[in-house]
């Protein structure tokens, strides 16, 4: 019999409320505006509001749940249950949310990072099944990903989430709010590419590549994201020699082929690592693998 829970994926513009079974089947899903500049008491009124519903659409009730999973923008916490996130979601500094579903629906709550739970996701229903080492890989608004170890996510000091959209890829780069140049996330997220654009009145990301390759300056803002994530995935092969390297995120899955060519063309110019064993493949699960994944943390401790 499949395992019911609740799962949340919270970015700072949407935050997403699904009810999925342990088979990764949505039941019932909502969508509502994060506007976390509202403060945390208005955002978990909105979150309360959409799990009553999600259970409502789907026909459970709270007590039939494994537990409630919420994958977040980062920084989190997951051994205090607190979002740590001035950037994307202003207002909701320190927020203990895991204290304060815990003690509405009296059900174990589990937080981690929302690239670390969409990994989660794509390891139990998608892309990932069955491999180890596992690298996740998203290319959208920013840039970032996460590492999981025999389906476990890789932590670092203190339970922190590694930073992959801030590797280093080209000396002397755009800045980055994280304090360096050059890194991954300021050449390769669709917010970089935008910036990189608007001069020539490009726009958004999504102009960028509707005026590739015919456009030169397109062209040139493209080859620069696919360059930079080619560098970045030789420092990934190199670091976690993982057995398959996802690409997800709404530029990486829109776009899959133009960035994987150059992915797989660092894999075959290695030679200090068993490449032969590594694959780089599209995520499967789409929108919806950081509700996925974040249900799937409630069922992490019980056998479906």
């Amino acid at each position: 019999m499949s395992l019911k829970s609740i799962g949340i994926d919270i970015g700072g513009t949407k935050t997403a409320v699904a009810a999925v079974d342990s088979s990764g089947k949505l039941h019932a899903r909502t969508v509502f505006e994060t506007r976390s500049n509202r403060g945390f008491a208005a955002g978990l009124a909105d979150l309360s509001k959409s799990i009553h519903r999600v259970l409502n659409d789907s026909g459970w009730a709270m007590d039939e749940l494994e537990g409630i999973g919420i994958g977040c923008a980062g920084p989190v916490n997951p051994l205090r249950g607190t979002i740590h996130n001035p950037y994307t979601l202003p207002g909701w500094e320190e927020a203990d949310i895991v204290s304060a579903l815990r003690h509405e629906s009296g059900l174990k709550v589990i937080l981690e990072n929302d690239a670390d739970a969409a990994a989660v996701g794509e390891f139990r229903f998608g892309a990932g099944r069955d491999a180890s080492p596992l690298v996740v890989a998203t290319v959208g608004t920013g840039v970032g990903g996460a590492a999981l170890l025999n389906g476990q996510i890789h932590r670092g000091i203190k339970g922190e989430h590694p930073e992959l959209g801030h590797i280093p890829v080209l000396p002397g780069g755009p800045v980055c709010y994280c304090g360096t140049q050059g890194c991954w996330e300021s050449l390769a997220s669709g917010t970089a590419m935008s910036l990189a654009g608007k001069p020539f009145g490009l726009g958004d990301s999504r102009a960028i590549f509707a005026a590739f390759p015919d456009n030169k300056r397109a062209r040139e803002i493209i080859e620069r994201a696919v360059n930079a994530t080619a560098t970045a995935t030789w420092t990934l092969l190199h670091t976690f020699l993982p057995q398959r390297i996802i690409l997800g995120g709404g530029i990486g899955e829109a776009h899959f082929e133009l960035f994987a060519a150059a992915m797989r063309e660092q894999v075959r110019a290695a030679t200090q690592i068993p490449k032969d064993s590594v694959e780089i493949v599209r995520a499967q699960l789409g929108q919806d693998a950081g509700v996925i994944g974040a249900a799937a943390l409630a069922f992490q401790n019980t056998n479906p």
